[in-house]
C-alpha cells in the first residue's frame, strides 16, 4: 500500500498550521495560565531532545547495536537525576543573569569574547548537518510512504514553513525576560503527538502484526536470535561511552539548553521534569523492540530506520501511516525550530555584534530583532544546502553521535564554571581547541573520507585497534582527555584576572561577594546620557527605566550605593539583549567605577541578603547553619519591641526594624542607605542630634508629631568594625528608641486617680473649712436686714465678700489639684515657696485636728522651671505621707536651698519611719504600708516619675521609729 504525495503534503501543511494556531492562541492569552505554566507542559517541551533520529533511527540503532539504543536515553536520565548539583545551578545562573545560551554562559564565566566565538562556531558546525538530517528524514519518510522520490521543492517548502514559524513565534522577543510561551506550548504539543504516534505504532505492531502478546512470545521462542541480537553489544565498551555522551547532550545541545533554561518559567518546573522527562523517554522507547521484531516478522526489505512507517503500510490502513508521518514531522520540525532559534541568538551575540555593532542612531531593538530573524533564515537555508549537497552521500547515519561528542567538549568548562573557581579563560580556550582538533581528526575527517569528500585520511582505525577501543570510545576518550588536561594545566599556570574572579564567585552557589566601587555617574539621568552614546538614546532610556522598575527604585535616586545596584541590574539586563561580553564592555566603558571608593555597608548587606534569599535551597553544611543563625538574629531584631536603627561608618542607615517603622511611620526601604539628616521632621533632628551628642542616653524627650505629643527615651552604642578600626573612620552606631507615650498617658491617669483619692480624704476638712464661712455669711445676712446705717451695711457687705473669697480660694485650690494633666500644657517658672504653701494648705485641710506643727523654710526668690500642677502633686503626696506617719505634737519641716549646681528640697518628719523590709518596694506602684482605705500606694511612684520628668532625683533616708527624710534635687535653672 502507498499514499498519495499530495495527501501527505496537505496533511503535513495542515499540521504545521495547527502548530501556528496553538502558539497564536497561547500568546493571545486564550489558554488558561495554569495550563501554560504547568510543569507538564515544560516537561513535554523537553521532548525536543527526541528528533527524527530518535523517532525513526532508534529502531535502526536497535537493529545494529541491540540494547545500546537505550544508552542515548539512560544518559539523559542520569543528567536529570543529578539535577540538584548540575541543572539547577545552571538554571539559577541563566535566570539571574539572563543568559540565553551556552555561549553566553561561558562568555560570562570566563569573561572572554573568544570563548563565546569558539562555543558558537563549534555548535554551528555540529548543528548544520544535524538540521540536514531532519530535512532528509522528512523527505525519506515521504519516499517510504509514496514509493516515489519527492521533489526538492517539498523539502524547500518544509524549510520555509519552519522558518516562518520560528520567526513568528520564536523570535518575537529579544530579551530572555520575555518567554516564548506560545512556542513552548507548540513544542509540548509536538512531543505529545510523536509519543502518541510511536505508542500507536507499537500497539499496532503488537496486536495488528503479532495478534497479541502470545503470538509475539511464540515468534520469539521460534526465533531466539532476535532477542540474542539485542543483548550481544551490551558488554561492549560503547555502553559507558554512549551513556556519557548522552549525559552531556541532555543539557548542552543548543535545543536542550534553550528549552531547559531559557524558556523555563520557574524552578519548580525543573523539579517536576527531573522525573517526568525520564518517564517520557521510557514511554517513547517501550515500543522500539516490538516495532523491530514486527519488521523482521513481516520480512520488510526497507531500511530498519523506517520500520516505524513500513509496518503501518502492511495492513492496508491509511490513517495509521498518516498519523505516523505526522509524528515524524513533529520530531523533525521541533528540532529545527528550537536549534535555529538558539543558534541565531548565539550568532548575533558572539559573531555579528562584535564584528558589526550598529550605529547608535539605529534602533537597537529593531536591529537585533530583524538580525535574529535573518540569522534564523540563514541557518535553516544552510541546513537545507547541506541536505541538498549530501543527499546521496553515505556515512551520515551516525551524525547524531558526532554532534554528541562535539558538545561533550564543553563538560570540562561546565565543571570549572560551577565548581572550580580557579579555572581561567586561557585554560578553557586551550582545552576547547584541543578537544575540537581531536574531534575533527577522529570523527569529522573519517566521515568526510567515507562520504567521498576527501581521498586520504589518517589511519585512525589502526590506532583504535592498538588501544582496543571502538570508534566512539576512542574519539571520546582522547578528545576529552586532552581537553581536560590542558584545561586544568593552563588554568593553574595562568593568572586569573579580577573580572574573572568576580564572575567565578557569582557562579559559585555558596559564596557571595559584596558589590564594590562607586559609579562615576551621579543619577539615572546621567546613566541614560552615558549609555545613549553606544546604545542609542531611546534604547538607553528603556533599559535604565526597566532596571529602575526591576529594583523598585526612584528615577531621582542619587545614593551611590543604590546607583551601584542600578548599574549591576542594567548590565544583567543587557546580558540577555546583546550578550554578556558586549554588555560588560559597554557598561564598564560608559558607567565606570571608582575601585578605591568603599561600597556602603548597607548596600553590601542588602546584596548579600538578597543573594542568600535567592540561593537558600543551594546552601548546605556550615553555610546553611550560618544562614539560619543570621535569619534567626535578623528576625529577633525585627520583632524587637524597641525601635532599632543601625548606622554604618559613613553614617548611612543599614538597619531600620519594624518597631522603628511603627514608631516613626517611615518605611525601611526609604531609609536604608540614607543618612539620618535626610529623614523627615522631627526625626532628623531628634535622631541626628542624639547621634552627634556625647551622651549615650537621653530620657523623656518630648516630641510633637502628627498633631500630638509623644515621649521617648533614646539609647546608643558605638559599633567598631574590626576591619576599619585602625583607620580614622568613625565607628558605626546603633540607636534604640523607647516609646514612653502610653506609659506617660497611663501615669497621667494614675496621677489623676491619686488626686481624686486625695480629694476624697480632704472632703471632711473641706466641708469644715467651707462650713465656717457659710455660717458666717448666713449670720451676717440675717442681721443685715435689721441694719439701717450705711456704714454698718457696707461693713456687712465687705464681710460677706471676704468669706466668699475664702470659699472661692478653697474651691479653686481643690479644682487646680484635681484637674487632669494635659500633655500640651507648657512649663513655666514657678516660685517654689508658693507651690509649697499651696500644698501645705491642702494638707492642713486633712490634718487640721491632728495637732501637727508644719514649718516651711524656703526663700521666696527660689524659682523652678516646671509644671506647677504636677509639682504641687509631688509635695501634696510627700506632706501627706509625712503627716500620716506623725503623731500629735510632732513637727514636719520643709527645707529648700540652692547652690550653683542644683536646687535641693527636703521634707523631714518625726514619724514612725519605714520598715527595712519595705525599702526595696518604696517606688513601686500600689505598694503601701497604710491600712486598706487609707492610701492608694501611688503617691511615691507618681512623685518619683514627675521628679524624673523634670530631670530631678529623689532619695529617702529613714529609720524605723526615728522619722523619715525625703531629699529632692533639681538641676539649677539657667
Amino acid at each position: 500500500m502507498t499514499l498519495e504525495l499530495s495527501s501527505l503534503f496537505i496533511a503535513g501543511f495542515l499540521y504545521l498550521v495547527l502548530l501556528f494556531l496553538i502558539a497564536y492562541v497561547t500568546d493571545r492569552g486564550l489558554i488558561p495560565e495554569r495550563w501554560v505554566s504547568h510543569p507538564l507542559v515544560y516537561t513535554l517541551s523537553l521532548g525536543v531532545y527526541a528528533t527524527s533520529w530518535t523517532y525513526y533511527g532508534s529502531v535502526g540503532l536497535a537493529n545494529s547495536n541491540g540494547y545500546l539504543f537505550l544508552t542515548i536515553y539512560l544518559g539523559v536520565t542520569l543528567a536529570f537525576a543529578l539535577s540538584p548539583v548540575l541543572l539547577r545551578p545552571i538554571l539559577r545562573l541563566t535566570a539571574e543573569y539572563q543568559l540565553s545560551s551556552l555561549a553566553d554562559l561561558f562568555a560570562f564565566r570566563y569573561r572572554s569574547q573568544v570563548v563565546g566565538v569558539l562555543v558558537t562556531l563549534f555548535m554551528l558546525i555540529g548543528a548544520l548537518p544535524y538540521i540536514a538530517l531532519q530535512i532528509r528524514a522528512v523527505t525519506q519518510s515521504l519516499h517510504e510512504l509514496t514509493q516515489e522520490a519527492p521533489p526538492h521543492i517539498l523539502a524547500l517548502g518544509f524549510c520555509i514553513t519552519l522558518t516562518a514559524f520560528a520567526i513568528l513565534f520564536g523570535a518575537r522577543h529579544i530579551s530572555p525576560r520575555q518567554k516564548h510561551r506560545g512556542l513552548v506550548m507548540a513544542i509540548a504539543f509536538e512531543s505529545l503527538i510523536k509519543l502518541l504516534a510511536l505508542l500507536g505504532v507499537g500497539l499496532f505492531a503488537l496486536f495488528g502484526v503479532f495478534s497479541g502478546p502470545d503470538s509475539l512470545n511464540q515468534w520469539l521462542s521460534e526465533h531466539p536470535e532476535a532477542i540474542q541480537k539485542l543483548y550481544e553489544p551490551v558488554g561492549s565498551t560503547q555502553w559507558s561511552t554512549l551513556i556519557f555522551l548522552a549525559f552531556g547532550a541532555a543539557f548542552l545541545l543548543p535545543r536542550q539548553f534553550h528549552m531547559l533554561f531559557a524558556e523555563n518559567l520557574k524552578e519548580d518546573n525543573l523539579r517536576f521534569a527531573s522525573w517526568g522527562f525520564p518517564l517520557f523517554l521510557l514511554l517513547l522507547n517501550l515500543p522500539i523492540p516490538v516495532i523491530l521484531w514486527a519488521g523482521h516478522y513481516l520480512g520488510l526489505s526497507s531500511d530498519p530506520d523506517y520500520f516505524v512507517l513500513s509496518i503501518t503500510l502492511s495492513q492496508g490502513h491509511s490513517w495509521l501511516p498518516l498519523l505516523t508521518f505526522i509524528g515524524g514531522i513533529s520530531a523533525a520540525s521541533a528540532m529545527v525550530i528550537i536549534t535555529t532559534l538558539a543558534l541565531s541568538s548565539m550568532c548575533m551575540n558572539h559573531l555579528l555584534l562584535p564584528a558589526s555593532y550598529p550605529d547608535p542612531r539605529v534602533n537597537l531593538y529593531y536591529w537585533l530583532l530583524w538580525g535574529r530573524r535573518l540569522m534564523i533564515g540563514l541557518i535553516i537555508l544552510a541546513g537545507y544546502s547541506f541536505y541538498a549537497f549530501l543527499e546521496h552521500r553515505a556515512g551520515l547515519a551516525q551524525l547524531g553521535l558526532i554532534s554528541f561528542v562535539a558538545v561533550a567538549q564543553f563538560l570540562p568548562g561546565i565543571i570549572g564554571l560551577l565548581y572550580w573557581r580557579r579555572a581561567t579563560r586561557e585554560g578553557v580556550i586551550a582545552g576547547l581547541l584541543a578537544g575540537i582538533t581531536v574531534w575533527g581528526f577522529t570523527l569529522l575527517v573519517p566521515m568526510l573520507k567515507h562520504s567521498g569528500f576527501i581521498e586520504n585520511a589518517y589511519p585512525i582505525t589502526q590506532w583504535q585497534a592498538m588501544l582496543g577501543l571502538d570508534h566512539w570510545s576512542f574519539a571520546t576518550f582522547w578528545s576529552l582527555s586532552l581537553n581536560g588536561l590542558l584545561f586544568a594545566m593552563i588554568s593553574l599556570a595562568s593568572r586569573q584576572r579580577s573580572e574573572e574572579q568576580q564572575a567565578a564567585a557569582s557562579c559559585c552557589s555558596s559564596i557571595f561577594i559584596p558589590l564594590t566601587g562607586v559609579v562615576a555617574a551621579r543619577s539615572p539621568e546621567e546613566f541614560k546620557q552615558e549609555l545613549g552614546v553606544l546604545l542609542g538614546r531611546s534604547t538607553a532610556e528603556k533599559e535604565v527605566n526597566h532596571a529602575l522598575s526591576d529594583l523598585d527604585m526612584s528615577p531621582a535616586e542619587t545614593r551611590p550605593a543604590e546607583l551601584r545596584r542600578l548599574r549591576e541590574r542594567i548590565e544583567r539586563n543587557l546580558y540577555g539583549l546583546i550578550g554578556p561580553q558586549m554588555s560588560h564592555l559597554i557598561v564598564n566603558q560608559k558607567l565606570a567605577l571608582d575601585p578605591e571608593a568603599r561600597t556602603a555597608l548597607a548596600d553590601s548587606m542588602r546584596y548579600v541578603e538578597e543573594r542568600l534569599a535567592h540561593s537558600r535551597s543551594l546552601l548546605h553544611g556550615l553555610t546553611r547553619e550560618l544562614d539560619n543563625l543570621q535569619r534567626y538574629q535578623r528576625q529577633i531584631l525585627e520583632d524587637l519591641p524597641l525601635g532599632a536603627c543601625a548606622l554604618g561608618q559613613d553614617g548611612e542607615i543599614i538597619i531600620w526594624n519594624q518597631a522603628m517603622e511603627d514608631t516613626t511611620g517611615i518605611e525601611a526601604k526609604t531609609t536604608i542607605g540614607h543618612p539620618l539628616s535626610q529623614l523627615p521632621e522631627p526625626w532628623n533632628d531628634l535622631l541626628g542630634g542624639f547621634a552627634r551628642a556625647a551622651d549615650s542616653h537621653s530620657y523623656h524627650l518630648e516630641v510633637h508629631f502628627s498633631g500630638r505629643t509623644r515621649w521617648f527615651n533614646l539609647h546608643k552604642a558605638a559599633i567598631e568594625d574590626p576591619q576599619v578600626s585602625a583607620t580614622s573612620e568613625a565607628p558605626g552606631m546603633v540607636i534604640l528608641i523607647e516609646d514612653l507615650t502610653q506609659m506617660e498617658n497611663l501615669e497621667a491617669e494614675l496621677a489623676h486617680s491619686d488626686r481624686l483619692a486625695s480629694i476624697g480624704r480632704l472632703a471632711a476638712g473641706v466641708a469644715h473649712e467651707i462650713g465656717n464661712p457659710v455660717t458666717g455669711i448666713a449670720s451676717i445676712a440675717q442681721n443685715l436686714k435689721y441694719e439701717e446705717e450705711p456704714g454698718a451695711i457696707e461693713q456687712s457687705t465687705r464681710d460677706i465678700l471676704t468669706q466668699t473669697r475664702r470659699i472661692t480660694d478653697i474651691v479653686q485650690s481643690l479644682m487646680n489639684f484635681s484637674r487632669s494633666s494635659t500633655a500640651d500644657r507648657p512649663r513655666e517658672n514657678v516660685a517654689v515657696r508658693e507651690v509649697l504653701e499651696d500644698a501645705l494648705a491642702l494638707i492642713q485641710l486633712m490634718h487640721k485636728h491632728d495637732g501637727l506643727n508644719y514649718h516651711i523654710d524656703c526663700d521666696e526668690q527660689i524659682m523652678l522651671h516646671a509644671d506647677r500642677q504636677r509639682l504641687s502633686q509631688v509635695f501634696v503626696n510627700l506632706l501627706n505621707n509625712a503627716s500620716d506617719a506623725s503623731t500629735a505634737g510632732s513637727s514636719i519641716q520643709v527645707l529648700a536651698h540652692q547652690d550653683d549646681q542644683q536646687l535641693t528640697i527636703e521634707v523631714i518628719d518625726e514619724g514612725s519611719g519605714i520598715p527595712d523590709h519595705f525599702r526595696e518596694q518604696l517606688f513601686e506602684p500600689f505598694a503601701t504600708t497604710k491600712r486598706t482605705g487609707k492610701g492608694t500606694g501611688l503617691g511615691l511612684a507618681l512623685a518619683r516619675n514627675i521628679i524624673l520628668d523634670h530631670n530631678g532625683n529623689i532619695e529617702i533616708d529613714s529609720e524605723p521609729g526615728r522619722g523619715t527624710r525625703v531629699i529632692i534635687s533639681f538641676p539649677r535653672q539657667q
